[in-house]
């Protein structure tokens, strides 16, 4: 099975370093030197990793038969795409590949159906569970121990206990005291 584990983002210097936006919690696993990686567009792979660095916060790798800038600034923007076996699973157990998290049953704490994963979405902050409910609407569910209690690769079931209004809109209350302001509700 095929993963992103990166995108090659602008040259480095002028001996073909790139700088790249990691897509991975293993990137010490996937993307060391010696590894070869497939490419999305595939024309320009496969790569290998000939050296990697650290600079100034950013991971810097320099691949086999890129040996200047020109070359380098050509990559911009590709995939990097590890092969990994589909039965692997992170050293973390609170960890889980997209892959694994996929079609996964969403039910509450309390056994209620909610729907099933079928995108996970990585935002900066945190990532989110896309969830199918029965009715074919959409609901997402942050991927974080307070509401994602259980992830059950067994049973394929991810157990949710959601915040008020999480599910249904209906339920949301606002937290909000700047509305309460606008309402005069707030004024002394």
């Amino acid at each position: 099975m095929q993963l992103v584990v990166g995108r090659i983002g602008r040259a480095h210097g002028i001996k073909g370093e790139v700088t790249v936006e990691v897509r991975t919690d293993e990137p010490e696993l996937r993307l060391g030197p010696g590894a070869v990686l497939a490419t999305d567009p595939a024309g320009v792979g496969p790569l290998t990793i000939e050296t990697g660095r650290v600079h100034s916060g950013r991971l810097l790798l320099r691949f086999a038969g890129v040996g200047d800038r020109t070359a380098a600034e050509a990559l911009r923007n590709t995939l990097l795409i590890a092969e990994v076996d589909p039965d692997e699973t992170p050293e973390d157990p609170d960890e889980f590949y997209d892959h694994q998290l996929m079609d996964l049953d969403v039910v509450t704490v309390d056994g209620t159906p909610v729907g099933r994963i079928t995108e996970i979405s990585h935002l900066p902050s945190q990532d989110l569970l896309i969830v199918e409910r029965p009715d074919g609407s959409e609901v997402m569910i942050p991927f974080v121990e307070e509401i994602v209690t259980e992830i059950d690769l067994e049973e394929q079931r991810a157990v949710v206990d959601p915040p008020r209004g999480l599910l249904d809109s209906e339920e949301a209350e606002v937290a909000s005291s700047r509305d309460a302001d606008e309402s005069g509700e707030g004024d002394a």
